[in-house]
């Protein structure tokens, strides 16, 4: 079984960076595929990006397309959103998830969760 914790949310400008960090507690990461998802206020928790088990492939949303990267470093156990270029419509709790089968896109697949992490973008 795999735990996951996210961290490195906050408060940018538009325009602006942050990385996020899901540090998985378990010892087969590497088995996992991984991805972010995002809940704003009042909405339904949606799709940001994916990647596989080994890294080789990774899925965006058309809405994060070319700002985000994700990325994972299975010899420390933790995947990566990277966000540039925020926009005043990306704020939402970010959430980090993972199963044990191939990648996927779509939320109900996944059924390891983290708590999430507050990004907040300010204009």
């Amino acid at each position: 079984q795999v735990q996951l914790v996210e961290s490195g949310g906050g408060l940018v400008q538009a325009g602006g960076s942050l990385r996020l960090s899901c540090a998985a507690l378990g010892r087969t990461f590497s088995n996992y595929a991984m991805a972010w998802f995002r809940q704003a206020p009042g909405k339904e928790r949606e799709f940001v990006a994916s990647i596989s088990a080994t890294g080789a492939r990774t899925y965006y949303a058309d809405s994060v397309k070319g700002r985000f990267t994700i990325s994972r470093d299975n010899g420390i156990n933790t995947a990566y959103l990277q966000m540039n270029s925020l926009k005043p419509e990306d704020p939402a709790v970010y959430y980090c998830a993972a199963r044990a089968w191939g990648v996927s896109t779509a939320r109900d697949d996944y059924d390891l969760w983290g708590q999430g992490t507050q990004v907040t973008v300010s204009s």
